[in-house]
């Protein structure tokens, strides 16, 4: 699975038993295996916050 970062200073998760996730963190965390359409969210302005809220980690 991909690996984001979480860009947003910091979000409750809702469908990880209200996980919070701080700005800079790994998303997601060890043992979530979110669904495409909740990565969809997060990534992009469709969600309840109405940011986006991680993007993508650059394989170094």
């Amino acid at each position: 699975m991909e690996k984001y970062i979480v860009i947003y200073e910091r979000f409750k998760d809702l469908e990880d038993n209200e996980y919070i996730y701080e700005k800079g963190d790994t998303y997601p965390r060890e043992g979530l295996e979110p669904s495409k359409e909740r990565i969809k969210e997060l990534s992009t302005k469709k969600n309840k916050i109405g940011e986006i809220l991680i993007k993508k980690q650059n394989k170094e």
